[in-house]
């Protein structure tokens, strides 16, 4: 163990220093600040206007919704309880893009649910439930307190709306929560890749150069290959800590410079907006107003603590889990391009795990998502999607299952891979075959 510490060490100090490492620590942060910047500057909205009827039997709203609304959403309320298949079917409705439906509990299950016709955008989506949830911080300070809203705001818990299809309301959810797990798993993936790209090259270089000859003669090969992993895995997870170092404080400067608070009445002129609301300066408003709810999303709605945690835990396994497979491919290449063919497979199963993580997203109870929450290729992906999501009650334990699958299967493929290694790293001039792995995986 001593002398796979002493490669890893070895490793770590080589990728630290490359430019290829400097750079991505710097590039990486200022592309999803871009992203980021982009989104919310031209929008994405793919309907000029919504109009959203708010059913609302007991009243709570009490008929208002931000006096201040942007031009781009209208809201209407419904005092009586309105059956889906009416607002469906009925011609009074047909004007209404949405309806958000509110009861009674809403105050202390802090829980809605809003229909759609058409899947609304993520700027829309966003504005919707800012809206909602600035009119019932107003109604919880009135009822029940005699806080200022901005000391009420640092102790509230945020409204959870379930985006649903009206037509096809059981099976069809979408949280907003869910993009910022999506954006965890997603790292972990760009991760794996990235470092599971080096372990590769890494391998086939020294392999190729005969450097490992040199380096076998005082090690291990089991040692080697857990060395090498364990080394750069460790410079994976200091690009991670300097990445979310660089977002955390460039949404902060973005908010404070690019997008100021606009629902704080200080940064800005009623009569002014009412004068020059046909060159945009509305437009601005509501982007930015979702901007910043983006931000407090960032910011405040998310467990960090819970998040951060399990990103760890995930990570890790999965980086073992896929980063053996690159190890394994260098190991038993006969040159040092011979193994890509088979990274091929790896590439797949990873975009299959992308894609996994939006369709939790859009379907986070179907029976496929639960499927792919414990397969080992999946789960990090979809793990971290439904994590800031929220598991329902009663189901967090599946999370520990899925993670518990996950590093036994790390395990089971470092164990395989310790077998391919051993016996491949010092094979030259051979064609990569499917029969050596098995014959290899025989010769323990």
């Amino acid at each position: 163990m001593n002398v796979s510490w002493l490669i890893a060490q070895r490793e770590l100090k080589e990728r630290i220093k490359t430019r290829s490492f400097i750079g991505m620590a710097i590039a990486g942060p200022l592309l999803v600040l871009l992203l980021v910047y982009v989104l919310f500057s031209v929008g994405e909205n793919n309907k000029p206007h919504w109009n959203v009827l708010i059913v609302d039997p007991v009243g709570i709203m009490d008929n208002k919704i931000l006096a201040n609304t942007n031009g781009n959403i209208s809201y209407d309320f419904a005092n009586n309880y309105l059956p889906l298949k009416d607002f469906e079917k009925s011609k009074r409705f047909q004007k209404y893009d949405a309806l958000l439906e509110l009861n009674e509990k809403i105050l202390s299950n802090k829980a809605a649910f809003l229909f759609y016709k058409e899947k609304p955008s993520f700027v829309f989506a966003t504005a919707i439930q800012f809206h909602l949830e600035r009119r019932l911080e107003e109604v919880m300070i009135k009822r029940f307190s005699k806080m200022t809203v901005q000391e009420f705001r640092g102790i509230k818990q945020p409204i959870n709306v379930a985006f649903r299809n009206l037509y096809d309301p059981k099976n069809e959810s979408y949280s907003l929560s869910g993009w910022v797990g999506f954006f965890f798993g997603g790292v972990i993936l760009l991760f794996i890749l990235l470092f599971g790209m080096t372990i590769l090259r890494s391998v086939s270089s020294e392999k190729s150069n005969r450097i490992v000859e040199v380096l076998l003669a005082s090690v291990k090969p089991r040692q080697l290959m857990f060395g090498k992993i364990a080394g750069i895995g460790i410079a994976a997870l200091i690009q991670f800590v300097i990445w979310t170092i660089l977002i955390w404080l460039g949404l902060f400067i973005l908010r404070e410079t690019l997008f100021p608070d606009m629902m704080d009445l200080s940064n800005w002129d009623v009569s002014k907006i009412a004068d020059q609301a046909s060159s945009g300066l509305e437009d601005g408003l509501f982007r930015s107003k979702v901007y910043n709810d983006f931000v407090e999303l960032v910011y405040s709605r998310i467990q960090f603590g819970d998040m951060l945690v399990f990103f760890l835990l995930f990570f890790i396994s999965g980086y073992i889990f896929y980063g053996t497979f690159f190890a394994a491919l260098g190991a038993t290449s006969g040159s040092e391009n011979d193994g890509q063919q088979f990274v091929l497979p790896i590439m797949v199963l990873l975009v299959i795990a992308l894609w996994a993580g939006y369709y939790t997203m859009q379907n986070p109870l179907s029976q496929l998502t639960y499927i792919l929450s414990f397969l080992p290729f999946t789960s990090p992906m979809v793990c971290m999607v439904k994590l800031a999501q929220g598991y329902s009650l009663g189901e967090g334990y599946q999370i520990y299952v899925s993670f518990s699958i996950l590093a036994l299967s790390s395990y089971a493929t470092l164990r395989l891979a310790g077998r391919l290694y051993q016996n491949g790293i010092l094979q030259f001039g051979h064609r990569l075959r499917l029969t050596q792995f098995v014959t290899w995986l025989k010769n323990g």
